[in-house]
């Protein structure tokens, strides 16, 4: 398992939110990227430092810090779409080789080279920017059906990472709460939210979400 790529964004005009850029438009880097716990969400802060999202209410932040995709996931969308698809084009941080990432358990922790650890908080919710990205009418709908979100990370031990580094899963919680679960339960299929509460890793608005489910 390991690093294909690490990619960071280049502001882009956002028109399909109305707001002024988008950092989406992610590119790989060479050499290493500092990674550090950006705080609370709201200030456009990420946890690769160079980047930064736009969407401050909807992206970024503590739970929002980095994106991980799986480079096996974007082979099967370019076979899908019939086009290539570049490491970064879903806007991901990392680009994996080797990881199930959307197997991962939320709080399942990765040590990446030799002293970042990040922690699997949350799937990756799709929004009109990513369809207007991608330029793919019914995009949203497409993405839902095929429950492949991605992850996105915590920064629990900062440092630096490139490409190349190898990714270790150094810790896996006893539950069986995946990345594609809550995803499935937070957009199609809300009957599984109750499942989610016994993922204490998962984001606070989750796991809201998930209790009113339950006591209704």
């Amino acid at each position: 398992m390991q690093l294909l790529s690490v990619n960071v964004g280049r502001p882009r005009p956002n028109p399909w939110k109305g707001l002024s850029a988008t950092g989406i438009d992610k590119r790989p880097v060479e050499g290493p990227v500092a990674v550090i716990a950006p705080g609370p969400k709201g200030t456009g802060a990420v946890g690769l430092v160079g980047d930064r999202v736009y969407d401050v209410q909807h992206h970024g932040g503590s739970d929002q810090a980095v994106y991980a995709y799986a480079r096996e996931d974007l082979d099967r969308w370019e076979s899908e779409l019939g086009k290539p698809l570049a490491n970064g084009v879903f806007g991901e941080n990392l680009s994996t080789a080797g990881l199930g990432v959307n197997d991962a358990l939320i709080g399942e922790r990765w040590r990446i080279g030799s002293d970042v650890l990040l922690e699997v908080s949350c799937p990756r919710i799709p929004c009109a920017t990513f369809q207007g990205w991608l330029e793919r009418d019914g995009w949203i709908k497409r993405f839902t059906r095929a429950a492949l979100p991605g992850a996105y990370l915590r920064v629990i031990q900062p440092g630096e990472i490139r490409a190349a580094d190898p990714v270790e899963i150094v810790y896996r919680p006893d539950h069986d709460v995946t990345v594609a679960l809550v995803f499935r339960a937070m957009t199609r299929e809300p009957e599984l939210l109750p499942r989610l509460l016994v993922a204490d890793a998962l984001p606070e608005e989750a796991k809201e979400l998930a209790r009113r489910r339950t006591a209704g």
